[in-house]
């Protein structure tokens, strides 16, 4: 054997022996499982991509289950301060008296996380011949306060001029348990009351499902609730421009009932995430958690503010290497 060549073979020899403990710990680091139970309290709206990034999560990880209470936003707060969770999804954020109850328990403020976009829409019953409302007739039809600046309530199809259907309009709509309920009163109602009469649901799809089965019927539910017994209005400016709530509108915010859905987190300031919550958190804002919500009828976040989110909590860098 040349010198050359004994040169060469000593030199791989010692790169491999060098090599190989860190291999060996590499090897040995993607073999240890993540294993534990998340808990998550809160919204109803996000109970379907809570539990699809549970499912696609328990793939990666055998070992993590996901458990999952959805009964509403306003449930997510009093988990979160109590400690009974970590993980508290919401449709609405939280106000300034829930963020205070946290900070007074724990001392330090809750972690917010924008996961995806979402839209209210209003519905009617397929065959109802109305194409879209305007802000002052969606808050006289919902309220009894008309804060918006309608003169007289609209009670009757006939007052939208409408020759069908006949006779008093019945309202649906969520209950005050929901993000939803509060960001519709929030924006259609400019902060008025609903009125009385206005049936309350647990969730969109019973709302959709209610509006479905009767012509009289008109509601107001999350955008991927939608279904083909019920037609979407658009929101009509004074000036007659409608706005429909598509994908881009949705995503861009330009429909004015566009909101974040949100994960808050109990994460103590300094400390590392929990390994199966940083596993959580890193699929969610991957590719492939964002084409959960795509695939569930929600807005994905735009891929700038998804990295932002991403460098903010600390996680690597996505596929792309972005």
């Amino acid at each position: 054997m040349s010198a050359i060549l004994r040169h060469c073979f000593a030199s791989s020899l010692l790169l491999v022996m060098l090599g190989a403990p860190q291999a060996q710990a590499q090897a040995q680091a993607q073999a240890e499982e993540i294993a534990g139970t998340l808990g998550a309290v809160g919204s109803d709206t996000m109970a379907g991509l809570m539990l699809r990034w549970g499912e696609a999560l328990t793939r990666q990880h055998p070992g993590i289950r996901l458990q999952l209470q959805a009964s509403g936003s306003a449930s997510a707060p009093p988990a979160l301060v109590a400690g009974t969770t970590r993980l508290g999804p919401m449709s609405r954020p939280m106000n300034e008296a829930e963020r205070r109850a946290f900070i007074e328990r724990h001392g330090y403020p809750p972690r917010q996380l924008a996961v995806a976009r979402d839209a209210l829409v209003v519905v009617v019953h397929r065959h109802n011949p109305l194409e879209s409302l305007g802000h002052r007739e969606l808050d006289a039809i919902f309220s009894d306060s008309r804060r918006c600046g309608a003169s007289e309530g609209v009670l009757r199809w006939r007052q939208l001029g409408l020759d069908r259907p006949e006779g008093r309009i019945r309202l649906h709509g969520r209950n005050a348990a929901s993000g939803t309920q509060g960001l519709f009163r929030r924006i259609a109602l400019c902060d008025g009351h609903f009125r009385p009469e206005v049936n309350e649901h647990p969730g969109s799809a019973a709302v959709v499902a209610a509006v479905a089965e009767d012509p009289r019927a008109i509601g107001y539910a999350g955008l991927n609730h939608l279904t083909p017994g019920v037609k979407a209005l658009a929101r009509r400016e004074a000036e007659g421009v409608r706005h429909f709530p598509d994908p881009e509108a949705v995503r861009r915010g330009d429909y004015a009932l566009s909101r974040d859905l949100y994960l808050y987190l109990n994460h103590p300031p300094g400390e590392s995430l929990p390994a199966a919550e940083r596993a959580f958190l890193d699929l969610v804002l991957s590719p492939a958690g964002q084409s959960i919500v795509e695939e569930l009828g929600f807005v994905a976040l735009p891929e700038a503010r998804r990295q932002r989110q991403r460098q903010r909590q600390g996680l690597v860098l996505d596929e792309a290497g972005r």
